[in-house]
């Protein structure tokens, strides 16, 4: 079992953000970075799992340039046995996804997994986009994966229940909440990814589509406004006048 799993660099939770350039460039001054929780906790994690269990291997893939490295061998501490990085920065999720794509076409890949979106710009594109350009079956949102010799069952939440769907040969998979639990890097794994090999290999000659114009940030909470439950009358109007639905 050959196993690709892409990942991404997201700023942490907490960081503040902000722009420059016109509000046309994000900020990373005094930002910190991690590993995109989706592709690490669920599409890392399972893939990793499978493995374990069936043997195989599991590369990591990211595309960006060498501030990436860090948490590269994250993954290669995690377990993951090898890992390559495409040398450009990803600047959309066509992009991303054709760089990608341009590099896995030729390698017989059983299983291509990523999270379901990265959580800067949660676009959920990246997945489905690089099905197509591989030309193969694509199953997102994925919370369960068992496997039966060549058939893949893949269960997904929906509104109301739960979908279930089964897929032969390779395919792209993109990782929700609860597909796997989130694992530390102990020790022993933390020594051993300075040892694997990490492969920077260029960029292939990709168009991309997208600029951005600009970046703005959400307006800021207002305060909360306290209705005495025996005025239900100004309660009705504010949610008339007042109230915003998202």
């Amino acid at each position: 079992m050959k196993i690709l799993v892409c990942i991404s660099k997201t700023p942490e939770t907490t960081a503040k953000i902000s722009f420059t350039e016109g509000n046309s460039q994000f900020n990373k001054d005094g930002v910190q970075y991690i590993m995109n929780p989706y592709d690490e906790w669920y599409a890392l994690v399972r893939a990793l799992e499978l493995k374990e269990a069936n043997g195989g291997t599991v590369t990591v893939l990211n595309v960006g340039d060498s501030t990436n490295d860090i948490i590269i061998r994250k993954g290669l501490a995690l377990g993951a046995d090898d890992a390559v990085r495409i040398d450009t920065e990803a600047l959309s999720a066509y992009q991303t996804a054709a760089q990608i794509a341009a590099y896995a076409g030729d390698k017989a890949y059983d299983m291509i997994f990523l999270g379901k979106e990265s959580i800067d710009y949660n676009g959920s594109e990246v997945g489905g986009l690089l099905a197509e350009m591989l030309d193969l079956p694509f199953v997102s949102f994925v919370s369960n994966l068992e496997i039966a010799g060549e058939t893949s069952t893949v269960s997904r939440d929906i509104e109301g229940g739960v979908e279930v769907s089964e897929v032969t040969g390779p395919f792209v998979l993109s990782a929700a909440k609860g597909l796997a639990e989130q694992r530390i890097a102990n020790m022993k794994g933390i020594m051993m990814s300075k040892r694997k090999p990490l492969t920077v290999v260029p960029p292939a000659d990709v168009l991309n589509p997208v600029e951005v114009v600009a970046y703005a940030l959400p307006e800021g909470k207002s305060g909360v406004k306290m209705i005495d439950p025996d005025n239900m009358a100004e309660l009705v109007r504010l949610l008339h006048e007042e109230a915003k639905v998202i």
